[in-house]
């Protein structure tokens, strides 16, 4: 079961499980939405455990997407509806879980790896990790999208389901070859001259091959000796400016002109972005993949590239 089923993500996770023979019900916000051959959809509001609920009764599995999307302009409005459509989200699965009569066996909860902290110095795993919050010298509102996903986390990890493991899935920026993903948005910036170093660069990127997160998701369903959080993100996190220089080079482009951060500025509100997303340092590691042997096919962000470009058809000149 996939509440929050309908986002970007959810759209190919749920076709990939259901193409693995299993009966996937994705559960969402919108009327409409037609049934394929292994996936059925179930309309939720988001914020309590309705008629939806009975769905949870018997299944194996819920892996919980559920929330507003963070590509948005960070106004106090927006933060609101971030933390509010998470939390509640959160907490309404928890509750169809702890009123099942067949719970299922795990709950992977989407979080996020913006919970750590913004640094330069080390890299972020799951056991000496530094959360975020408390860092000086960036803007005070980051702190909040820390609290969103410690909110997140929290409201999984209170509720009681003692026939119910739990995973927090701690996810670095999913790479896809898909349109409106954010690679697809990536790419167009290159395209356009503007796949630069924003700010100098030196803050890192954290990063998934989605058919590596796949993978990964299926293990976690599998493995009943894992709970808690867990960093679905590529082992190398590397500076921005040598993840758009190689990105560059996988689309054959040479130059992209950089950016000042007053520009970065300027950019995220034409695209009513935010420049947290491109200048927060998230050097984040997956130790406990590592640690229970995950083999990523792509650990390096070089060949990671060059496959999401020959899968989004734009291989270059």
């Amino acid at each position: 079961m996939l509440p929050g089923g309908t986002g970007h993500i959810g759209r190919y996770l749920s076709q990939s499980l259901a193409d693995r023979g299993h009966d996937v019900v994705v559960v969402g916000r919108q009327d409409g939405r037609e049934s394929s051959a292994g996936i059925r959809h179930v309309r939720w509001d988001g914020h309590t455990a309705g008629t939806w609920a009975a769905e949870v009764d018997g299944c194996d599995a819920v892996i919980n997407l559920a929330g507003r999307s963070v590509s948005c302009r960070y106004t106090d409005a927006n933060l609101r509806e971030m933390m509010d459509s998470r939390v509640d989200s959160a907490r309404a699965v928890g509750e169809a879980i702890r009123q099942a009569a067949e719970p299922p066996r795990v709950w992977l909860q989407m979080s996020t790896a913006t919970i750590y902290a913004h640094r330069f110095d080390a890299p972020n795993d799951e056991a000496t990790g530094i959360l975020g919050g408390d860092e000086t010298g960036v803007p005070g509102y980051w702190a909040y999208s820390v609290d969103i996903a410690k909110a997140w986390e929290a409201e999984q990890e209170r509720t009681e389901t003692p026939e119910t493991r739990k995973v927090a899935l701690r996810a670095a920026m999913v790479m896809d070859p898909y349109r409106g993903g954010v690679f697809d948005v990536l790419l167009r910036m290159v395209r356009l001259g503007l796949g630069g170093p924003v700010a100098g660069g030196a803050q890192y990127v954290s990063w998934i091959h989605h058919l590596d997160l796949l993978r990964a998701v299926v293990l976690l369903l599998d493995r009943e000796d894992l709970a808690g959080p867990v960093n679905l993100a590529a082992p190398n996190p590397l500076p921005h400016r040598e993840f758009m220089r190689v990105l560059r080079a996988a689309r054959r482009i040479p130059i992209g002109l950089p950016a000042t951060r007053w520009m970065t500025e300027l950019g995220a509100f034409a695209m009513r972005s935010d420049t947290e997303l491109l200048l927060k340092s998230r050097r984040v590691v997956p130790g406990r993949l590592v640690a229970e042997g995950f083999s990523f096919d792509f650990p390096d962000w070089p060949s990671a590239a060059a496959d999401l470009v020959r899968l989004s058809g734009n291989p270059g000149s």
